[in-house]
């Protein structure tokens, strides 16, 4: 959500925002629906304060034995006038706000300028794609030659992009979360939260996934939405809260199922566990200052990346052009994990700083220990990291010329000490 003040004092930065996004400039029509309700607020406040003087005109007048018929007819039209202003009032704020939802956050100045993901910026790469010894499978092709990773009968169960884990690749799923929650609140501070998997609209409207983002929404028939990230719900913690600035920064980070209809995504990774409409993640918030906010983002992308160190796997930084960052975001940081079954680099995580934008949809604010006044929190949500992707690029960087699979010296604990993934 926009600050209407930005847009008055700045409009063309306003419009320049949302054209590097590609999206139509909406200055214009956002300034002419305020200019008329700026107006119709000040008649607002004359009518209401003729309203007042005839009232105590009234009084005095019959106070003194005087007629008052004129001045009861005056303040009888003076209250149907009023009732119309107001709700004009009202319709022009519902059109703004039907303006204003629908456009995306403003971008740091210093993000890079692009149409699509070709032209995001490599920022880094963390060690170097190995050559296996022999041509490399996909993650599918291993997991269904191994009789633990089966797409057919999700199929006719729940349709496309469902899976079926069994054995020791879903013995993984479990490791993983386990692996994953362990570093980040052992080394990294986060306080683990379980939370609802279902929520009402306004949680989604919040966050920024509502109502713009509807169409990559599961709704239900009684009005609930799946979650389609945890950021939903631990974002949401502090809906409508004054925090003390003291306990500043909050740190979140829960597991849970993700849902996603993937309205856009038609044609794109339709094989395999990479883009699925039932997902498992492990999640993180940061809740923080305007003045701590981008090294709260350098912190927590930092932390992403320590799973990915730990399990061995090569992965490069990049950081997301004006034409692929996400709609709540203002920077964005994507980590890439190699895949040789793909022989392409390909998201494993995300990690966004989206500034006040959410916090202004929430209502969330902080009072200043220096000047005791309330300021808009910034809110940051990153992958730590998703759980499917990590498993898919287990597979393909830990596969053996056999088809078996070499678990990762760091996962061995928490898959009870199994160092291969074979054929049962």
């Amino acid at each position: 959500m926009h600050d209407i003040r930005f847009i008055r004092e700045f409009p063309d930065k306003f419009d320049q925002g949302l054209v590097a996004r590609g999206f139509e400039p909406q200055a214009a029509s956002v300034l002419s629906i305020d200019s008329d309700s700026r107006k119709l607020q000040l008649e607002l406040q004359d009518l209401n304060t003729r309203r007042n003087e005839i009232a105590k005109n009234i009084g005095m007048e019959k106070s003194k034995g005087e007629d008052v018929e004129d001045l009861l007819s005056e303040g009888e039209n003076l209250k149907k006038k009023i009732q119309m202003v107001e709700e004009e009032l009202s319709r022009l704020q519902v059109e703004l706000d039907a303006i204003l939802v629908m456009q995306p956050n403003m971008i740091d100045s210093d993000v890079p300028p692009g149409k699509d993901d070709s032209e995001n910026i490599e920022i880094r790469k963390v060690g170097h794609p190995k050559d296996l010894g022999f041509t490399p499978k996909e993650h599918d092709q291993l997991g269904e030659a191994l009789g633990m990773m089966d797409f057919e009968k999700a199929a006719r169960m729940s349709g496309a992009r469902f899976v079926v884990l069994k054995g020791a690749l879903a013995r993984m799923e479990r490791a993983l979360t386990d692996f994953m929650l362990d570093i980040h609140t052992k080394e990294f501070g986060y306080t683990e939260v379980w939370g609802p998997a279902l929520v009402r609209e306004q949680a989604v409207f919040g966050t920024g996934q509502f109502p713009k983002l509807e169409a990559d929404l599961f709704k239900t028939t009684n009005g609930y939405f799946l979650i389609p990230t945890n950021e939903v719900t631990m974002t949401n913690l502090v809906a409508d809260c004054i925090i003390p600035e003291e306990k500043l920064p909050m740190r979140f980070v829960g597991y849970s199922l993700c849902f996603r209809s993937e309205a856009g995504s038609a044609g794109k990774d339709t094989k395999g566990m990479l883009r699925q409409h039932q997902f498992s993640k492990v999640e993180l918030v940061s809740i923080t200052t305007e003045e701590e906010s981008q090294l709260e983002h350098d912190r927590m992308l930092s932390a992403a990346e320590e799973v990915l160190k730990r399990l061995g796997l090569n992965y490069r930084v990049v950081i997301l052009c004006s034409g692929d960052i996400g709609f709540n975001a203002r920077r964005t940081y994507d980590l890439e994990v190699w895949l040789p079954g793909q022989g392409r680099y390909r998201e494993i995580s995300s990690c966004s700083n989206c500034g006040d934008f959410q916090a202004r949809r929430l209502k969330a604010r902080y009072k200043s220990i220096k000047d005791k006044k309330n300021y808009l929190v910034h809110t940051l949500n990153g992958t730590g990291v998703a759980i499917g992707r990590c498993m898919v690029a287990i597979m393909e960087n830990y596969q053996n010329a056999d088809g078996s699979i070499t678990v990762p010296e760091a996962l061995r604990p928490y898959m009870r000490g199994l160092k291969l993934i074979e054929r049962e």
